[in-house]
């Protein structure tokens, strides 16, 4: 199985043998994956000459991960996120819409906070409650459409989250209302949306797990740039999650969680006329067609 009298390493026979070790009825796209990973994390073991102890170091971070994680905090998806996978999952996910004539909106990472029982709101409504004293608000608003024809879309979701000025979003904040900063808008006739929200500010991300003790043992900082996160959807259209970021924030070139793209930066404007917001930001999304 790979093993050798002289007491090397066991080899790429060995990794071959697990690999058979699968049954017929495996799916082909299970044997794909995990032949590949096999592969790749018995490679990784060997180039590294990874200890025991070190391995047992990882799945206790691992199973601190899934100790940490619950309706309110997704620890391992935060762990995949300060290495970079859930952004290159993103990208692949994404690739061939991106690669059209007439692309879609970019995407982006969906994050450890979604919720998916956030309420319905009216359109020009606001989804700030119980607003910080610090808080800058804007009054954000836009139009959905095909990328492909260009035409509005009636009655696509667009499903919106934020944290609040102290970094927290509501389900880690005792002091937040249920569901705030956080909403499903519905688009009009002309695939238009509206909504008051808060201009965001970086905050770091969760440091007291395994996420923050990875950054820490890599000497990386654990902040986010500004933003906003959006899930849009619409019947006939592949549904975009995706982020928007100021782009006058700070941690745009080094967001600890490699989010940022082109094309996703945002200039909040001042608003003029309006008691309710000091800021206005204009964001359009055009979904691409389901194949």
């Amino acid at each position: 199985m790979g093993s050798t009298s002289n007491g090397d390493v066991l080899g790429q026979a060995f990794t071959d043998h697990v690999v058979q070790a699968m049954g017929p009825d495996t799916t082909p796209r299970m044997r794909t994956v995990m032949t590949a990973l096999i592969q790749h994390v018995h490679d990784f073991a060997r180039e590294v000459n990874l200890t025991t102890e070190e391995w047992l170091a990882g799945v206790a971070m691992l199973n601190w991960a899934g100790q940490m994680s619950n309706d309110k905090r997704n620890e391992g998806q935060l762990v995949c996120d300060v290495i970079g996978l859930e952004s290159l999952v993103d990208d692949i996910t994404y690739r061939e819409a991106s690669k059209a004539d007439k692309p879609p909106t970019s995407s982006a990472i969906l994050g450890p906070f979604w919720r998916a029982d956030a309420p319905v709101r009216e359109n020009g409504t606001t989804i700030t409650f119980n607003t910080p004293k610090d808080a800058m608000v804007a009054y954000m608003h836009g139009q959905v459409t095909s990328a492909e024809t260009g035409k509005p879309l009636a009655n696509a979701t667009v499903d919106v989250w934020q944290a609040s000025t102290n970094g927290l979003y509501e389900q880690q904040d005792d002091d937040q209302i249920d569901c705030n900063l956080r909403g499903k808008f519905v688009t009009d006739a002309e695939g238009r949306y509206s909504f008051y929200c808060l201009r965001p500010t970086p905050y770091p991300i969760p440091f007291d797990g395994p996420a923050g003790k990875l950054l820490k043992l890599m000497d990386r900082h654990e902040y986010r740039p500004a933003h906003i996160h959006l899930i849009v959807e619409s019947e006939g259209h592949r549904s975009l999650t995706t982020q928007i970021f100021d782009k006058d924030s700070k941690y745009l070139e080094d967001d600890s969680v490699f989010a940022v793209k082109d094309g996703l930066t945002v200039e909040f404007k001042p608003r003029k006329e309006d008691s309710k917001a000091e800021w206005d930001l204009e964001y359009n999304v055009a979904l691409a067609k389901k194949q």
